[in-house]
């Protein structure tokens, strides 16, 4: 028996080496258009950036006055260490057990054809749709989407989708359950410079940058402890309901006997949307003014949006219907907080209700991981599940 062409097809976008920092999105392109091609689509290829491609399938509906269903992904993955993995990560070899093996297998290849692959199937069985559907596949997502969805959401490109709904990725659940979110913590990257003065490794300097150094990753690891048992200690919490903090970056110094003039440490913040962004910045203003004289911070990234959809039975028709939806499949669903970033968190703060969702379950989470796999059945179960769900909502009057 030969392999199901939506499986086919799945290998093939996974094959093309959309890595950073150096995608490539001409070949992406080049494949998107053939599937809007065989979707019977249209296609338009828009660029906020020069060499930045957004491809925007479209399938209108009977009704185009009403507001539309946008179905998201992003055409970019994360680098890999090839001397990690079992197979080569672009080859997306498929072992005798079914599992396919690649970057972008998870996050997030995997739902941009299960979109199309589904619509096919839709179409073919004479469905029609009262609401118009775009497909969006957006670039630079997995380096903050500065020049992918940031610009596009003001462009007025995409004022012209007119969309009511939209649907992002989310990730993989281990049990047999399937995780959606409806929202996303702010990701906030903090950089803090320690001044001091400088001078001979052999001397005890009243004003030292080290010592200075020390208080502040004192004040930040304490706050980590503390989020970390809050965690830990609440069985009703999940990872996106708490603040994350872990250092990851340090510059400075010269030489060993060398006291530095400046020391810098940097923090990666996720903060979930309960919390009070305004007093946290405060927290981390008093932590530089007690660290010692001249300690300043500034912020590589500093997300700002707190938007969340409504998940809430009946109070939002749009999380009512994917939820009918689901259990018609025989989903059961988790509602989280999304601990990362994604391009969803652009669309929320429009005020447009979006809910991430990747249909993977009884599947190891492994995003970003080296050996990252999706199991054939489980791309092909949700494929089903996006039947459902799209025909749902794309058939919403409201």
């Amino acid at each position: 028996m030969g392999e199901e062409s939506s499986v086919s097809n799945f290998r093939e976008y996974i094959r093309i080496k959309t890595v950073q920092p150096s995608p490539d999105y001409a070949s992406c392109t080049a494949f998107l258009k053939k599937q809007a091609d065989d979707l019977g689509a249209e296609v338009l290829v828009y660029e906020c950036v020069p060499g930045k491609p957004i491809v925007i399938m479209t399938l209108r509906g009977e009704d185009p006055s009403l507001p539309s269903i946008l179905l998201n992904s992003h055409t970019d993955v994360v680098p890999v260490y090839p001397e990690h993995w079992k197979f080569d990560p672009f080859s997306a070899h498929k072992d005798e057990d079914g599992k396919i093996y690649g970057r972008g297998t998870q996050d997030m290849k995997c739902v941009g054809i299960q979109y199309i692959e589904a619509l096919k199937q839709l179409r073919q069985q004479g469905h029609k749709f009262l609401r118009t559907i775009h497909l969006s596949f957006l670039p630079d997502e997995e380096i903050g989407g500065m020049d992918g969805m940031e610009k596009f959401v003001r462009t007025e490109t995409f004022k012209k989708l007119n969309v009511g709904f939209a649907l992002d990725e989310g990730y993989a659940n281990p049990t047999e359950k399937y995780t959606v979110f409806y929202g996303e913590r702010s990701p906030w990257w903090v950089e803090v410079i320690c001044p001091g003065q400088p001078g001979h490794g052999s001397q005890f300097l009243p004003d030292n940058a080290g010592q200075k150094l020390r208080r502040v990753i004192n004040f930040f690891m304490d706050f980590r402890d503390k989020e970390e048992k809050r965690l830990k200690d609440n069985p009703q919490l999940n990872i996106g309901d708490v603040t994350t903090c872990n250092l990851t970056m340090l510059k400075g110094g010269v030489q060993y006997n060398v006291v530095p003039s400046v020391l810098s440490v940097g923090f990666d913040i996720r903060i979930p949307p309960t919390c009070n962004l305004k007093e946290f910045e405060d927290m981390i203003s008093q932590w530089c003014k007690e660290a010692g004289e001249g300690v300043e911070y500034k912020f590589h990234e500093k997300a700002m949006v707190q938007n969340t959809t409504c998940v809430t039975d009946g109070k939002n028709i749009w999380w009512d219907t994917f939820r009918a939806s689901c259990q018609k499949e025989g989903v059961s669903l988790v509602k989280e907080i999304f601990p990362a970033a994604t391009d969803c968190r652009y669309i929320r703060q429009l005020g447009i209700p979006a809910l991430g969702f990747s249909p993977m379950n009884h599947t190891p989470i492994l995003l970003h991981d080296h050996n990252e796999y999706l199991e054939e059945k489980t791309f092909l179960r949700g494929i089903q599940i996006y039947c459902t769900i799209i025909k749902d909502i794309a058939n919403l009057r409201c």
